[in-house]
């Protein structure tokens, strides 16, 4: 723990998420956990004291320049490049502009109107390593995912990450000051996959809204959707492409029909989520899978909703599926549990750390395992209540107070010993006349 007569919290924060907006609706596109974790975050730390502007790639001529979220919270849109029509691999090219957006905004502002950088994904790590440099401050990264863990669990049929994203990533982790982890998993890939100093490596575990996902009836939960009171529903949340997996989910319904013929009469697949990344480019066409597999009647498809609505899915299925290839941590399991509702998880990346004893792991992706840690949870109402309550006890431990407060100590850690810069330097940036931007 940080000494609290030690540095100051930052007063101001430059947030970067270059592409994609923690407005936008997560589940579609480039959205997802890591748009809910910039905002929630954000907020909490507003609350801290810590004012954030987050600064994102404008993507339509109808959003405003400035959105305030609330009280020391601010979206500011950069223009790069067409508004609309550019994929997440052509961003690179956009990144001069980008830096040159927030330069451009700082510029109404003396030195010492952000008194750290905390860029998210490799894409803003570039811009923030740019900004920080340019204005004398730290620069923190955190990773959410990383080509070379991606591409040694890639999904069939997926692509694989570039190359040029590699070089991308290892140079921003050379650059940072201070390297955010999701959990010691990916802590441990950074120093083993990329080399980082284990010195500027720290553990900030994503949190929940335990106040709109929290356990509720399931009956009043399936009246609301349109679910049968009877149904068996087994659930995927997430972004439809071949890196979430949500075909595995699909094949195991199947192979629990196959097994169960009484259950043709009660399930329910519900596949929440829109089409994302290579998903877009090649869909997975899970809809023509369902059919050959002799399911399709069974699966729903549910375009992306929001956050109370999402609730009600989680607290309506028996059971939420989370069968991903790689996953930094893995906010769908957590959001699930907080509801009181099981999951069963892939056993990689973060889900280990977010699932806890509130499910099931399964190694691997194989049709039979899944189909049978599925049954065993949907179908075992004993098993099934017992995870419910352990689930809700374990999500109750990953509030965003709590992550906001870990980010809090790796920002004071930074300001005091920022990579190639002294404590005196560091204090005296950040002892700077403040402004006010527009």
């Amino acid at each position: 723990m940080s000494d609290p007569s030690g540095p100051r919290p930052p007063r101001r924060v430059a947030m970067v998420t270059v592409h994609t907006s923690p407005l936008a609706q997560p589940g579609t596109g480039d959205a997802g956990g890591m748009n809910v974790y910039v905002l929630e975050v954000a907020r909490q730390l507003a609350r801290l004291g810590t004012e954030v502007d987050l600064f994102t790639r404008t993507t339509s001529a109808a959003q405003p320049e400035v959105v305030e979220v609330e009280p020391g919270v601010v979206v500011r849109h950069v223009a790069a490049g067409p508004y609309e029509g550019l994929s997440k691999e052509e961003l690179p090219g956009q990144l001069c502009a980008f830096a040159a957006g927030m330069m451009r905004v700082a510029a109404h502002a003396p030195p010492g109107h952000y008194d750290l950088v905390h860029s998210h994904y490799w894409l803003s790590g570039q811009v923030g390593w740019l900004a920080a440099d340019r204005w004398g401050v730290p620069l923190v990264h955190t990773m959410h995912t990383m080509a070379r863990v991606k591409n040694v669990h890639l999904a069939d049929g997926d692509e694989p990450e570039p190359r040029g994203r590699e070089i991308g990533e290892a140079q921003v982790v050379e650059a940072a000051d201070r390297l955010v982890a999701n959990t010691e998993r990916e802590a441990a890939e950074l120093v083993d996959l990329y080399g980082a100093d284990p010195a500027r490596v720290a553990v900030a575990e994503p949190g929940v809204d335990l106040v709109t996902f929290a356990p509720g009836s399931q009956a009043a939960a399936r009246a609301a959707l349109g679910v049968p009171a009877d149904a068996v529903l087994l659930l995927f949340v997430g972004r439809i492409q071949p890196l979430k997996g949500p075909d595995v989910l699909v094949r195991a319904a199947a192979e629990l029909v196959r097994r169960r013929p009484d259950l043709r009469d009660r399930l329910v697949v519900g596949v929440l989520g829109g089409a994302s990344g290579s998903g877009v480019r090649t869909p997975m066409g899970l809809d023509v899978l369902a059919e050959r597999l002799g399911i399709a009647d069974l699966v729903r498809f549910v375009p992306p909703v929001d956050r109370p609505t999402l609730a009600d899915w989680y607290r309506a299925a028996d059971v939420v599926a989370v069968p991903s290839h790689s996953e930094s941590f893995g906010l769908v399991a957590v959001e699930a549990m907080a509801c009181g509702t099981p999951v069963v998880a892939a056993n990689v990346g973060g889900l280990p750390t977010a699932v806890g004893p509130g499910g099931l792991l399964v190694d691997g992706h194989d049709t039979a395992d899944w189909a049978t840690a599925l049954g065993r949870v949907a179908l075992g109402p004993e098993t099934r209540a017992t995870l419910s309550r352990r689930a809700a006890e374990h999500a109750q431990g990953f509030g965003w107070a709590r992550t906001a407060g870990r980010l809090l100590e790796v920002y004071r850690e930074a300001l005091a010993r920022p990579k190639d810069v002294s404590i005196d330097d560091a204090e005296r940036i950040a002892d700077v006349p403040r402004a006010v931007i527009p």
